[in-house]
């Protein structure tokens, strides 16, 4: 009698799910990793934009070593210059008269060399940011303008008669607009202070109403606000 075999079939492996689910999981983190990947590839600064954030914050560091330097120079300007004005100021009331003050070739003497010497602090001025420059090259202007209106008043002493008062009043118009021009670069040095985390600045000439010179604001020396 023939016998019949039977082939039998082999069994299936089963994966246990434990196995299953860490493959999913290495899939998914592979995945992640080269989402990730091309992110940080597409947005990540190119070496240009690096170069250029350095560069800004190195302008930035300069700019405030630049706006502290201008402040202390303008300082040293306004005590230099405070009593060229107020030899001035007895001389030269805003009127255009002549003061009863004497004043004698020393004392103009003493005001040129301190005027001068005011011009030369400014001489070979650095590179620095937009407002910076703009403070600077303000109290720059008017520190000439007041070595010329000395230079005015030193060549009205030798006149006389109409020619005088004429010359005279040249000089009282150079001081008025020096002082303008000296309180717009105070005005744009202290706000350049406060922007700079230095808080204000008022380093201003003293002025009479009748120059119209821009005042400094009520708020306190060294406070942030604006």
């Amino acid at each position: 009698m023939a016998v019949i075999s039977r082939r039998t079939e082999p069994t299936p492996i089963r994966r246990p799910a434990r196995s299953r689910a860490l493959g999913l999981a290495a899939v998914f983190m592979l995945g992640a990793l080269v989402a990730g990947g091309l992110v940080f590839a597409a947005t990540r600064p190119s070496s240009t934009e690096q170069i250029a954030d350095r560069l800004r914050a190195e302008d930035a560091l300069r700019d405030k070593a630049q706006i502290k330097a201008l402040t202390e120079l303008a300082r040293t300007t306004r005590d230099r210059l405070v009593p060229v004005l107020e030899g001035l100021g007895r001389v030269m009331p805003v009127d255009g008269t002549a003061g009863p003050a004497v004043v004698t070739p020393a004392d103009v003497a003493r005001w040129r060399q301190a005027a001068a010497t005011a011009v030369d602090g400014f001489a070979d001025p650095p590179s620095g940011e937009t407002a910076t420059n703009i403070a600077r090259s303000s109290l720059a202007s008017a520190v000439r303008q007041i070595a010329t209106t000395v230079d005015t008043y030193a060549a009205s002493r030798g006149l006389t008669g109409q020619i005088r008062t004429t010359v005279m009043d040249l000089a009282v118009r150079q001081r008025a607009a020096a002082l303008f021009t000296w309180s717009v670069g105070a005005t744009a040095l202290d706000a350049v202070n406060v922007d700079a985390g230095y808080g204000h600045q008022h380093v201003f000439l003293p002025a009479s109403p009748g120059d119209g010179a821009l005042t400094p604001d009520p708020e306190p020396e060294g406070t942030h606000e604006s």
